[in-house]
């Protein structure tokens, strides 16, 4: 039986009892194998090579017009980390005759590339010799770009976390051991400064919980009606109380606004953030405008289904060759402190709204962000 391959292909089916399982069973089914994402080597009763895939030839860097036809182990010459030639020591064809297939591992390439490699042996009868041997190829980068995230966050996590805690264990130890001898307002001083750093700590794991949300399709978007022009009004009034200058704040509410269901706390906390850049980071006066906008989402008409704000400052900006990583983990401008996570965050509670948040040059040269939510109410009202 043929089984249809693009011309410098070949492969041959055998019997089989199930539905597709493997890359070796889709191509068999008739599905193209450069259509694969991963690297499809099959070889047949003999050990040639009948099926080298696009995605083989990218990640082993060996043409399919040399690969196919050669011996299956100088096609793909694998070996283990330890140096080992991994298809002596798993003798698919004469190896237990009740095996299978062989679990994916991380097996290296001539020259040290490193790949992850698992493989399936088809028998035409339980027990009964080896038909074909498909391999399957993965390229480790994304994987490796996962584990540098991870291992970043773990180190940022660690670093933010040991300067708050070792003041308050200072301070604690200290007023424990000589409670008598301080003030009262030394005292007070030194429990506020506990005080916040607790408070620091406190937001560092609501960050790490909100990013393995974020990360894993989680993060729950409660709606309820929302003022956002009251909200950025009370955020605000806050910078005033703390001390910042009220005429450095320009709030623009276009009126009538679409009714906004949202999550007030999520949109606080973006409302928070980018007002903290913009005071922070930013110079001049801090504008804010609040209007109605169309719909982010496709299909969705109408030139009020949305609430756009837009917080814009009179600084030096954000760099043009930074504008793709603003969102990005850990990304931090040149006076930036901070975990560098805040924006990753935004950015997540806004897309879990259905929304959209753009980065650009405001027109006196200052950062501008511009978020968009849809006005859509929960289920239950539609």
């Amino acid at each position: 039986m043929s089984v249809g391959m693009s011309s410098t292909r070949e492969a041959r089916a055998v019997p089989h009892d199930s539905t597709p399982r493997s890359p070796g069973d889709l191509a068999e089914s008739g599905i193209d194998p450069d259509a694969l994402p991963d690297g499809l080597v099959v070889a047949d009763e003999h050990g040639r090579v009948v099926c080298f895939n696009t995605a083989a030839e990218r990640i082993t860097a060996t043409a399919a017009a040399h690969a196919l036809g050669q011996p299956l182990e100088k096609a793909l010459p694998l070996e283990d980390l330890e140096g080992r030639r991994w298809w002596q020591l798993t003798d698919p064809y004469r190896g237990l005759a009740i095996r299978v297939r062989q679990p994916e591992r991380n097996l290296l390439l001539p020259g040290g590339r490193e790949v992850l490699v698992s493989a399936r042996y088809i028998r035409s009868e339980p027990t009964g010799p080896v038909r074909r041997v498909v391999v399957s190829l993965r390229d480790t980068e994304a994987r490796r770009r996962t584990e540098r995230s991870h291992a970043e966050l773990i180190a940022t996590v660690a670093h933010e976390l040991r300067s708050p805690l070792t003041s308050v264990k200072g301070f604690t130890a200290t007023l424990l051991a000589k409670w008598e001898r301080f003030t009262d307002d030394q005292k007070r001083l030194m429990l506020e400064t506990v005080d916040a750093d607790a408070d620091r700590v406190t937001r560092l794991i609501a960050e790490l919980l909100d990013i393995s949300r974020i990360d894993s399709g989680r993060l729950e978007v409660r709606r309820q009606p929302v003022d956002i022009g009251a909200a950025v009004g009370r955020h605000i009034q806050a910078y005033v109380a703390a001390g910042q200058p009220a005429d450095r704040f320009l709030l623009r509410i276009e009126q009538p606004l679409p009714a906004l269901w949202a999550d007030p706390d999520k949109i606080d906390q973006v409302l928070s953030n980018l007002l903290e850049n913009a005071v922070r980071h930013g110079e001049g006066t801090v504008t804010i405008d609040v209007t109605p906008a169309p719909s982010p989402r496709e299909g969705e008409d109408g030139e009020h289904a949305a609430t756009s704000v837009v917080v814009r400052d009179e600084g030096t900006g954000i760099p043009e060759e930074s504008m793709n990583r603003v969102f990005t983990r850990f990304w931090r401008g040149s006076k930036r402190g901070g975990t560098g996570l805040g924006l990753y965050i935004v950015k997540g509670i806004v897309e879990a709204h259905g929304g959209t948040i753009t980065v650009g040059r405001a027109p006196e040269g200052g950062a501008e962000f511009r978020f968009t939510l849809p006005v859509s109410a929960p289920a239950y009202l539609t």
